[in-house]
């Protein structure tokens, strides 16, 4: 069982390093590449920063998928803590909803991105492409310049419950949360008297 949460956690936490560091490279450094190359010139720019990312891609999902099969498994190996340890319900859910807000982000740059290599490239096939997907190429580049610090600001938001999960994780942590787990469940049960005034 160790060395399965040892894959599991590899893929889990390999897997949002690449998601991370990659959505961060990208703005940092290919979209910034991009402008400083273009000269000015819209179209040179946005197929520099398309033909990276469209390279990026498969990897980028790769990643995706790879910390998401690791994240199920682990929370399914920790199932029972999650139940009994207090705290770490709530920052699952938490962890939970960030990974989601994350994916829909990082969906939603990828399809306005896509829009933008059709309208850019000097492709003929692009170029149809394009005439299906029509685009208001300022206000994608508008929405793209927010996104691709989104991106990065919520898997980096994922690393840092990571990080508490990991103290969460440590042996006094864990006695100490089921501890109070405990009484917070004993503060709801009725007492002995409570039953015999029952029955």
């Amino acid at each position: 069982m160790s060395e399965l949460n040892t894959v599991l956690r590899s893929l889990h936490d390999v897997g949002l390093a690449a998601w991370f560091g990659g959505s961060l490279m990208g703005a940092v450094g290919l979209n910034g590449a991009a402008k400083e190359q273009s000269g000015g010139a819209w179209q040179v720019g946005a197929r520099i920063a398309s033909s990276g990312w469209s390279k990026w891609a498969p990897l980028g999902a790769a990643a995706i998928a790879a910390h998401l099969v690791g994240s199920s498994g682990l929370l399914a190996a920790n199932a029972a803590r999650v139940v009994s340890q207090q705290g770490v319900a709530a920052s699952t859910l938490a962890k939970s909803a960030v990974t989601g807000a994350a994916l829909a982000a990082t969906a939603y740059t990828r399809m306005l991105g896509k829009k933008i290599e059709y309208a850019s490239s000097e492709s003929p096939a692009d170029a149809e492409k394009a005439e299906r997907h029509p685009v208001e190429t300022k206000k994608a580049e508008e929405h793209l310049a927010v996104m691709q610090w989104v991106v990065p600001a919520l898997t980096g938001g994922l690393l840092v419950l990571n990080a508490l999960h990991g103290e969460q994780q440590r042996p006094a942590e864990q006695l100490h949360g089921m501890w109070q787990r405990y009484r917070q469940l004993a503060s709801h049960m009725p007492s002995p008297g409570d039953w015999h005034l029952r029955h």
